[in-house]
C-alpha cells in the first residue's frame, strides 16, 4: 500500500495503547501538551472537531429550556469555604491567585508586587459563583426553574496529565439549574444525562452504559451523580458525561431561596452537569486505527477531501476538482450541506492523501488528468481497513457521497457496539474469576464486568489492588433475590459495572 510504512501510526494499538493514542493525536494534528505543564494546545483540526461537537450539544441543551451565559474565571476563596464538601473534593486540584501586578527587582527579575486582599481560585467548576448569582436573581417561585449553561475553560491541577484526557486546563460546558422541588431537579438531572447519551451515541457513534455513580465517586457536594461510561478499544472505561443532583446543599450555603405560592420562604433544589474536550479523546480511542483517526462524519470538519493530482498544467485538473467540490457541496446529509474541500497545496499527492487519511476524513477523492480522460474519480473510504482505492464513475459521484457518509456513521457505531457487547462479561460470579479477568497487562484491560455488588466499603481495597472501580450502577439492571457479591460472596445490593478506567 502506497506510503503505509512511512505514514502509519507507530507504535500500534496492540503494542502500546497509551503511546499509540498520543501518536494518533499528534500525527493527526489534533492537540498537544505545550508551554505550561499539563496545558493543552488544541490545533485547528482538533478545534474544528470540538466546534462541531459544541454545536450539536448546544442544540440539545437549549432544547431542554436552558440558555447560555458566562461567569467569571476567578472565584473568591470564601465562596468555596461556604460549601465544605465541595472545597474538600477540589482542594488538591485548585490553582490559586494571590498577587496582582509585576515589578522588576534590583536583580532585574520580575516579582509579584501586590498581594490580593483575598485569594482567588481559578475556576475548577462554577457551582459556587453561579449559585451566588442565582441567589440574587431568584425571589419567587415564578423565577423558577432557572436553567443556565456556560461554555468556558476550567483549570484543575492534574498530577499526571494526559493529552485530551486529563489536562491542567480544558474546555467544557457546565449547566446549572435551580428548581422549586426535589422532583423537578431530579427530573432535570435525568433529562440531561439523556441529552449526553443521545449526543454521544448519535453524533460520536460511541455506545455507552448509563447509570448512577456509587456514593464514593459522587461529585463533591452532590447527593447523586449520574454518568455515561464508554469502552475504549483497550477495554478500559472512559467517563463521558455526568449529571449531578445537588439537592439543597449549595442553595443552603448560598442562601438561594424563593417564596412559594403559599408565601413561605424555601430553599431551591439545584443540579449541575458537564461534558468536556475529553470527548475528542473518546472519539480517538473508540474509532481510530493504526493509520490514524477515523472520524464519525457528523463531527469531522471535512467529510470529503478532494486531492488533485497535477503535473505540467494544473489548471484543467484544478478546474475539474473545483467543479466536483461544488457538486458535492450542493448535497445535504444529516441536515446540513456536505463539508468538502479541495487540497490545492503544493505538496505531493501521496503526502496529501495520507495526511487526510491520518486526520480521519471519511472520504478522500483523488482526481488527475487520467481520471478526467476516463470519466472516473478514485475514492478511498476511511472505514476500509485496507484503504483500497476504488475508481467510480465521475457522473453520480456527488450523489454517492451521501450514502457513504450514512453508512460510515452507522458502521462506526455498530463496530463499537459489538466491541462493548463482546467485551462485557456478565457470567463472572467469583472473586477468583474477577481477579483473573482484571489481572492482565496494564495497557490492555479485559473489558467490563457486570455483576452483583454488596456496596461494602471493604471491596474498594480489592478493587484498588486490581486498578478497578465501579463505573456505574446501570439503569434497569435486575438483581436476583439471592444474588451474591462478586467480591465478598455475601448478599448483593445492586448490579454494578466494573472496569479499569482512564
Amino acid at each position: 500500500m502506497e506510503g503505509k510504512a512511512k505514514t502509519g501510526i507507530s507504535p500500534t494499538r496492540t503494542e502500546d495503547f497509551p503511546r499509540w493514542f498520543q501518536s494518533v493525536v499528534r500525527d493527526a494534528e489534533v492537540a498537544e501538551l505545550d508551554h505550561v505543564r499539563g496545558a493543552m494546545v488544541i490545533r485547528p483540526w482538533g478545534y474544528g472537531i470540538w466546534e462541531l461537537m459544541q454545536r450539536a450539544l448546544d442544540d440539545g441543551i437549549k432544547a431542554t429550556g436552558a440558555v447560555n451565559a458566562y461567569f467569571p474565571l476567578l472565584i473568591p476563596l470564601s465562596y468555596f469555604e461556604e460549601e465544605a464538601n465541595h472545597v474538600e473534593g477540589f482542594a488538591k486540584e485548585m490553582a490559586v491567585v494571590t498577587h496582582h501586578r509585576l515589578e522588576q527587582g534590583e536583580d532585574g527579575a520580575l516579582h509579584p508586587a501586590a498581594e490580593l486582599p483575598e485569594p482567588l481560585i481559578i475556576r475548577p467548576t462554577s457551582e459556587t459563583i453561579i449559585g451566588r448569582s442565582f441567589a440574587k436573581w431568584i425571589n419567587s417561585y415564578r423565577d423558577l426553574p432557572l436553567m443556565i449553561n456556560q461554555w468556558c475553560n476550567i483549570v484543575r491541577w492534574e498530577l499526571r496529565p494526559r493529552v485530551l484526557l486529563r489536562t491542567t486546563e480544558f474546555l467544557w460546558q457546565e449547566g446549572h439549574t435551580a428548581h422549586a422541588s426535589a422532583e423537578e431537579a431530579l427530573e432535570e438531572t435525568r433529562r440531561m444525562l439523556g441529552v449526553y447519551r443521545e449526543f454521544t451515541e448519535d453524533q460520536l457513534a460511541i455506545p455507552v452504559f448509563a447509570g448512577e455513580k456509587p456514593e464514593y465517586e459522587r461529585f463533591p457536594g452532590a447527593e447523586s451523580t449520574l454518568t455515561i461510561e464508554a469502552m475504549m478499544q483497550d477495554g478500559k472505561a472512559l467517563q463521558c458525561g455526568t449529571s449531578h443532583y445537588l439537592a439543597q446543599n449549595f442553595s443552603r450555603a448560598m442562601e438561594m431561596e424563593f417564596t412559594d405560592e403559599d408565601g413561605q420562604r424555601k430553599l431551591c433544589y439545584t443540579t449541575s452537569w458537564g461534558l468536556t474536550t475529553r470527548m475528542i479523546g473518546a472519539v480517538v480511542m473508540t474509532h481510530a486505527d493504526d493509520n490514524g483517526l477515523r472520524m464519525p462524519p457528523r463531527v469531522v470538519p471535512r467529510q470529503v477531501q478532494i486531492v488533485p493530482i497535477t503535473r505540467d498544467d494544473p489548471a484543467p485538473v484544478l478546474e475539474a476538482a473545483d467543479a466536483l467540490r461544488a457538486e458535492i457541496a450542493d448535497q445535504e446529509w444529516s441536515g446540513a450541506p456536505v463539508r468538502v474541500d479541495v487540497d490545492s497545496r503544493d505538496h505531493k499527492p501521496a503526502e496529501k492523501r495520507w495526511e487526510w487519511i491520518r486526520k480521519g476524513a471519511p472520504l478522500v477523492i483523488e482526481l488527475g488528468g487520467r481520471d478526467i480522460d476516463q470519466g472516473v474519480v478514485t475514492t478511498t473510504r476511511r472505514d476500509d481497513p485496507e484503504l483500497k482505492r476504488d475508481a467510480i464513475p465521475r457522473d453520480g459521484a456527488a450523489d454517492a457521497v451521501v450514502g457513504v457518509l450514512g453508512d460510515m456513521q452507522t458502521g462506526y457505531f455498530e463496530e463499537a457496539s459489538r466491541r462493548l457487547r463482546e467485551r462485557t462479561r456478565s457470567d463472572i460470579t467469583t472473586l477468583e474469576e474477577f481477579r483473573e479477568f482484571f489481572s492482565g497487562d496494564e495497557t490492555q484491560s479485559g473489558g467490563f464486568v457486570e455483576a452483583p455488588w454488596s456496596e461494602d466499603p471493604s471491596t474498594l481495597e480489592t478493587m484498588g489492588e486490581l486498578g478497578v472501580s465501579v463505573r456505574c450502577i446501570p439503569f434497569g439492571a435486575e438483581l436476583p433475590a439471592d444474588a451474591r457479591c462478586v467480591i465478598t460472596g455475601g448478599a448483593a445490593k445492586v448490579t454494578a459495572v466494573f472496569a479499569k478506567a482512564y
